[in-house]
């Protein structure tokens, strides 16, 4: 029998997560070798039309592990935004809130990246430091070994490894498979998301129109163009996705509205059901969950990206302090670290965005008036304002806080990649 070939890490997902947790990985421990799996085909990823919102803790990570320079240059600052609370008929939106986008002077809390762009300078990225890709090859299963797993792939080929990463999404096969469960459930909501073009410059600002279906969020792109976002009761969505494009432009106008002139939609227009899935366990012997595959929350505060990214930073210092002090790099004693250290932040992240969802994905007109002041109230308190945007950015006390340990600093943590 042929013995399989041996790897340190396999990292199952060439999202962004699984590919911030190779880029940590290699950058800090360069004699790791690691290997990401990629069930899908060869260059798919290059035709992702959807963009993401990245904090300034995020980019201030991307800087450190070496890709924001080739990023930059395609990212459109966040310079402001605004909030407002109508109904899709009101002729006029009060806006309740506004944000100035500034964290730190010439620093904007978030920008917009396109997702393809960000892959390719992560894959790049990777690619230097020697990460090993196997592309178009999901992973079939694995089984367990006295010190490490067999991984099984791409018709009866396997890997031996001393740890496995899913990093496979929210419907993650790999969890299923390690035996974890996961508290779920779904909102009747999907999002629609397309990128739109416009005769006018946005100037940066993005914009979120609470609607009783749901928000609907204009985030800038560069040049004249914005990356939409659009919360719908699920068949109302379906219902939009299928329509030809007279019938979807003209709902479309009468929730962006006219203000940037003439509209036009680019590339294909896409819907993805919405819901709270929560991983009841993050790892297992030589097994760890990260990004959508431990955690998959509604898009309301666009911080799906930016808890993954967490999630990369934090299980690479862990992987790379157990391997300094000769640990075993898969125990349970080491990757429990990882959980204890992710699982706050998480809950509580996936607690806000459901109340959010809730409180504003209505049309009761008590709940209407009391979240109208309280929108209010917060316009009027700067250092309330200011601890919101900190927030948003992943720089406020209480996200170190959540963090964990790591943030007193060697340096692969989220935010010193980061804080």
């Amino acid at each position: 029998m042929v013995e399989p070939r041996s790897t340190d890490v396999v990292i199952a997902g060439a999202g962004y997560v699984g590919l911030a947790t190779a880029v940590a990985l290699k950058a800090s421990a360069p004699h790791l070798s690691v290997t990401v799996i990629d069930a899908a085909p060869t260059g798919v990823w290059r035709n992702d039309t959807r963009a993401s919102a990245i904090a300034a803790a995020a980019s201030r990570m991307l800087d450190r592990l070496g890709c924001w320079d080739s990023i930059l240059p395609e990212a459109q600052p966040i310079n402001e935004m605004i909030v407002t609370d109508s109904r899709t008929s009101d002729p006029v939106r009060p806006v309740f809130l506004t944000f100035n986008g500034e964290i730190e002077p010439g620093e904007p809390f978030a920008h917009m990246v396109e997702n393809r762009i960000l892959n390719a300078s992560l894959r790049a990225k990777a690619d230097a430091l020697g990460v090993t890709f196997i592309e178009g090859a999901p992973v079939d299963g694995f089984e367990h070994g006295e010190a490490h797993l067999i991984v099984n792939y791409a018709d009866g080929k396997s890997l031996a490894t001393r740890l496995l990463i899913a990093a496979d999404g929210v419907k993650s096969r790999l969890r299923d498979m390690a035996g974890i469960k996961t508290v779920n459930w779904e909102y009747g909501q999907s999002g629609i998301v397309c990128t739109v073009a416009h005769e006018r410059p946005h100037h940066g600002r993005a914009e979120e129109h609470f609607l009783p279906a749901g928000p609907f969020a204009i985030l800038p792109l560069t040049g004249n163009r914005s990356s939409l976002v659009w919360t719908e009761r699920t068949a109302d969505a379906e219902r939009l996705i299928n329509e030809d494009d007279f019938l979807f432009d003209a709902e479309l106008e009468q929730r962006f509205g006219l203000k940037l002139g003439e509209l036009r939609v680019e590339g294909a227009r896409k819907s993805f059901p919405l819901g709270l899935t929560l991983a009841r366990d993050f790892v297992k012997p030589r097994f760890a969950l990260a990004g959508d595959a431990a955690h998959g929350i509604h898009p309301i505060a666009g911080q799906g990206l930016n808890l993954g990214f967490k999630d990369a930073a934090a299980l690479a210092e862990t992987i790379v302090d157990a391997d300094r002090l000769g640990l075993d790099i898969g125990s349970i004693a080491v990757l429990e670290r990882y959980q204890t250290w992710r699982r706050f932040d998480t809950v509580q992240m996936g607690v806000t965005t459901d109340v959010l969802n809730r409180l504003f994905s209505n049309d009761s007109v008590p709940v209407r008036a009391l979240r109208d002041f309280g929108l209010g109230l917060v316009e009027r308190m700067p250092r309330l304002k200011g601890f919101f945007i900190r927030q948003a950015a992943g720089l406020s006390t209480t996200a170190k806080i959540a963090a964990g340990p790591a943030d007193l600093g060697r340096g692969l943590n989220y935010s010193g990649l980061g804080y």
